[in-house]
């Protein structure tokens, strides 16, 4: 694991808190059930989750936070963990969540699965962290975690198919967090179902055309968003075997997957999206690096910071279409080196 350095922390947590406590433009995700039901105002569809330009991504902002004040050696600034600690007391309360938690009751396919496993990710960083669990966060998150608990395990059996596509459907994407966050929070019947799914789907699967990506909106590969949840799903030696026959020479000389994308008009949300596939490269590489031969690891090390050095400016500086999700994927892309 890589901690981000002291400058680049307390950056990334200033835009978390700029971000999440911008509240227009939202984009609200909201399907209105009748006449009665066009009232879209942020703070009172989602008192937990506004701000940020949507939910989901107000939900992994939120998990950076956590994540950020409970890195190693505390690289925030003190002013700028202040702020985040005064965000997320504001935000993750009892009433607050128990609105979130009621309108995934009454919404049970909203944000699924990509939301859903983000929102595990956020529970499952605040039951680890001392802070949260002084601050009442964790406590207060548990509820949420129960009913995304229900809607995987109910969700999940009925699936024909996985969708492979590199936006926020992508199936094996939100499994791998949603996997994670099952095993730090020791539920084995979530855990079982997504092994059991994921070997259904993806465990004869060969030969992947991955020079054909990226689509020109993509923040994941599917690919690697797929190898990422069976190296969990198989365990190293298994996955090892796997990999070499899913993408045989991943990570070789001039692999198209170190291509830094080009994203073009970055306030275009959806070209907005390749800055994240950047990111997402990284962390996925780097995860699974230890499955490769020891020069096409070396590879990986040497290569995937240009992934993430390439888009820093945009993640702290860039319009609010990169700011307002990026830093969640370059804590993830570190955090996996």
């Amino acid at each position: 694991m890589t901690i981000p350095s002291p400058s680049r922390a307390t950056a990334w947590a200033g835009t978390v808190v700029s971000a999440v406590r911008q509240e227009y433009p939202w984009a609200a995700q909201h399907t209105v059930t009748g006449p009665h039901d066009v009232d879209v105002t942020p703070t009172r569809l989602h008192p937990a989750f506004y701000g940020s330009f949507d939910w989901h991504s107000c939900v992994h902002m939120l998990w950076s936070a956590v994540t950020l004040l409970d890195l190693p050696g505390e690289p925030v600034e003190a002013s700028s963990a202040e702020a985040l600690t005064s965000l997320l007391d504001e935000r993750l309360t009892p009433k607050n969540l128990a609105v979130e938690v009621e309108m995934l009751r009454r919404r049970p396919t909203f944000e699924r699965p990509y939301g859903w496993a983000w929102a595990l990710q956020l529970v499952a960083a605040a039951s680890s962290s001392p802070r949260a669990r002084e601050r009442g966060w964790a406590e207060a998150l548990e509820p949420l975690g129960a009913v995304l608990q229900e809607r995987f395990l109910h969700w999940l059996p009925g699936m024909v198919a996985p969708v492979r596509a590199g936006v926020h459907s992508n199936t094996a994407f939100a499994l791998g967090l949603a996997r994670d966050a099952a095993v730090a929070l020791e539920w084995p019947d979530l855990t079982g179902l997504i092994d059991a799914r994921a070997r259904d789907w993806f465990g004869a699967d060969r030969d992947y055309p991955i020079g054909w990506e990226p689509d020109g909106h993509d923040f994941l590969s599917g690919a690697l968003s797929e190898a990422a949840l069976m190296k969990r799903v198989l365990g190293p030696a298994r996955a090892a075997a796997w990999l070499a026959a899913f993408l045989p020479g991943l990570a070789r000389e001039h692999d198209p997957v170190f291509e830094v994308p080009e994203a073009g008009d970055a306030s275009d949300g959806q070209l907005a999206h390749l800055l994240g596939l950047a990111l997402s490269r990284a962390w996925h590489l780097r995860e699974l690096a230890p499955l490769l031969a020891p020069d096409a690891a070396q590879r990986i090390g040497r290569t995937t910071p240009a992934q993430v050095d390439r888009v820093a400016d945009a993640i702290t500086a860039g319009d609010f279409m990169a700011t307002h999700w990026l830093v969640s994927f370059a804590l993830k892309a570190e955090l996996a080196a």
